[in-house]
């Protein structure tokens, strides 16, 4: 069968040619907002710095001018009618750090200032992260405050617990802004999976040898980190169940983290009589040592170690699959089309994702992969591109075919 080359659909994991309004007010924080503004260009966003006058004794306004290549806006006195205009054509209103002066206004109403006057005035979507000490974010005043917003359709960016800038520890540190980035995307993304329960696993697995030694593979769990945030982004209610030893932005997503491959398989189980679709992106081990050592082995010791297969966690999955989805996925080296649909047939997949991990950008470890998409019916080949535009792609063809009886 001839490989069909698909034109690339729209998709939101970028945000090319979005216009962002970013505010910066007067917490500690102000000093991450550059990083923010250079996360947000190199998504390719587009974006309107405002400060209050109290940010600017924390991070100078050339800085910001400088990293965003616009002018930055602090003096309402200065441009009159800013507050109406620089929003005007804003996709996303952001307002990091949120200081409990500047979410206190918001909440009154008050407009005495450039950012909060251009709230006032702004009608799409406003994202907001607090920043402030502990004590402060626990203040029932302010509590209540952020609840107000809340309930006008304004999305809190939770902060971190963590170390405070004072020297105390609690919950009150800005989010991150892998995080704030993450939250924005969610936000400006079309909910089409809206209703939609996903399963995802990432990752690889261990098989111990002995309590310093295991089996395993170099699977980083990008791809499945990926899935899920995307599933999330386009309205899914998402469960991400994770192999060991693994980091990744799962920001929002319920998260289990696993060891082993029975480990894996039990909560896949369990999850799975919840999902609608399980998307099997992990790579659990395919061996095992036939006895596991409760004592570290001396290297002297081992002469050979004898293997037996795996639990293979999507051919048990298959018993259980009932109205349910499945896409699974298969890293090799070399495209054998009849090869992977018979792998899907055996292992009862509706959707196959190949990568050869030979190609440069398409192995393990990359944020980049190179996919083919197959079902019973056809194959689309695509070029090098980000794991969360693989992932859009994944679930655009999903969305497509869900209905079709040939992707039964």
């Amino acid at each position: 069968m001839k490989k069909k080359k698909p034109l690339l659909l729209m998709n939101c994991t970028s945000l090319k040619n979005k216009e962002i309004v970013l505010a910066v007010t007067g917490g500690i924080a102000a000093y991450k907002s550059a990083e923010i503004i250079r996360r947000l260009k190199k998504e390719g966003a587009s974006l309107t710095v405002l400060m209050t006058e109290a940010a600017s004794r924390f991070i100078t306004p050339l800085t910001l001018e400088v990293l965003s290549s616009r002018k930055v806006y602090r003096d309402i006195f200065e441009d009159p009618l800013s507050h109406l205009q620089l929003t005007e054509n804003a996709d996303v209103f952001l307002i990091a750090p949120a200081t409990a002066n500047i979410i206190s206004k918001i909440a009154s109403g008050m407009g005495d200032d450039i950012v909060s006057l251009s709230v006032l005035a702004y009608k799409g979507k406003v994202l907001f992260a607090p920043s402030m000490n502990w004590r402060m974010y626990e203040n029932p005043a302010v509590k209540n405050n952020i609840d107000i917003l809340k309930r006008r359709g304004f999305y809190e960016i939770p902060p971190e617990a963590g170390s405070l800038a004072c020297g105390e520890e609690g919950r009150g540190r800005m989010a991150s802004v892998d995080t704030i980035v993450d939250c924005i995307k969610d936000v400006l993304h079309p909910k089409d999976m809206a209703g939609m329960k996903v399963l995802v696993t990432a990752g690889p697995t261990r098989e111990y040898i002995d309590p310093v030694r295991f089996i395993s593979n170099p699977s980083t769990g990008k791809m499945g980190i990926a899935l899920a945030r995307v599933a999330k982004w386009r309205g899914a209610e998402v469960v991400l169940v994770i192999g060991a030893g693994l980091q990744g932005n799962v920001n929002g997503i319920d998260t289990v983290w696993v060891e082993t491959t029975e480990e894996m398989y039990k909560n896949v189980k369990e999850y799975f009589k919840w999902a609608d679709l399980l998307v099997m992106a992990a790579a659990p081990s395919d061996f095992s040592p036939k006895v596991r050592h409760d004592t570290k082995i001396e290297k002297e010791g081992i002469k050979s170690i004898e293997l037996s297969p795996a639990r293979d966690i999507l051919s048990t999955m298959k018993r259980y699959k009932g109205g349910r989805k499945i896409i699974g996925f298969s890293a090799d080296t070399g495209l054998d089309i009849a090869k992977l649909r018979r792998k899907m047939t055996k292992k009862g997949m509706d959707i196959l994702v190949f990568n050869d991990v030979t190609l440069k950008g398409a192995g393990f470890g990359y944020d980049t992969n190179r996919i083919y998409i197959i079902d019973r019916r056809e194959v689309k080949e695509f070029p090098l591109m980000s794991k969360e535009e693989c992932a859009e792609e994944i679930y655009n063809h999903f969305m497509s075919y869900q209905g079709d009886k040939k992707c039964q």
